[in-house]
């Protein structure tokens, strides 16, 4: 009968071990989202982008950037601490292709302590841009663009420590599109 009574105690020990390291972890708040429940809108949508650079991946790749090109030096020293970029976006012939639930689904991710929407621009025909932060301390760990137009739904995802100020020579690299959320960048001229 000892033999019993340790087999449960060592039992209910183990369970009692494992909720608290479960209940850790779920409260424990990630800047990645989770963005696969809008994987059905690929079959909708006239174009569709699907960015996964994570950490590895990302140091891959900024080791083929040129350490000549200004832009591209720029471009690598931001990435050098960044977990991944993660982006998603549809293009739809129709408008409300896409529906409530479906922004409802990445919103609610960002309900979270860490997570503070700074930006929230919205137009009745144009759509809207949210912008959102995690901040760690006082370091910005995470951040979650939301851009909804009629015929668009876009999120872009970048995990690690985000230098804001900087965060403008992202747009147009790794699958980040133009947001138009820094200073203008000059064009370049055309070789004849």
């Amino acid at each position: 009968m000892k033999a019993t009574f340790r087999t449960s105690l060592k039992l209910a020990s183990l369970a009692l071990f494992l909720v608290v390291c479960l209940t850790g972890k779920a409260s424990a708040q990630t800047a990645r989202l989770e963005m696969g429940q809008l994987d059905h809108l690929g079959a909708k949508a006239n174009e569709s982008v699907d960015v996964n650079i994570d950490e590895k991946l990302m140091q891959l790749t900024a080791k083929f950037l040129s350490g000549k090109d200004p832009d591209e030096v720029k471009v690598k020293q931001l990435v050098s601490g960044l977990k991944g970029i993660y982006v998603k976006s549809f293009e739809f012939e129709h408008e409300n292709e896409y529906s409530q639930v479906d922004v409802d689904s990445i919103r609610a991710q960002l309900k979270g302590p860490s997570w503070n929407r700074v930006v929230n621009v919205t137009s009745k025909r144009e759509g809207g841009v949210e912008v959102y932060l995690m901040t760690t301390a006082s370091q910005v760990s995470g951040l979650v663009v939301v851009a909804i137009e009629p015929k668009e739904l876009t999120i872009v995802n970048i995990v690690g420590p985000v230098d804001l100020e900087r965060l403008s020579e992202l747009e147009g690299n790794f699958g980040v599109p133009e947001f138009g959320i820094g200073p203008a960048k000059p064009k370049q001229k055309q070789k004849n």
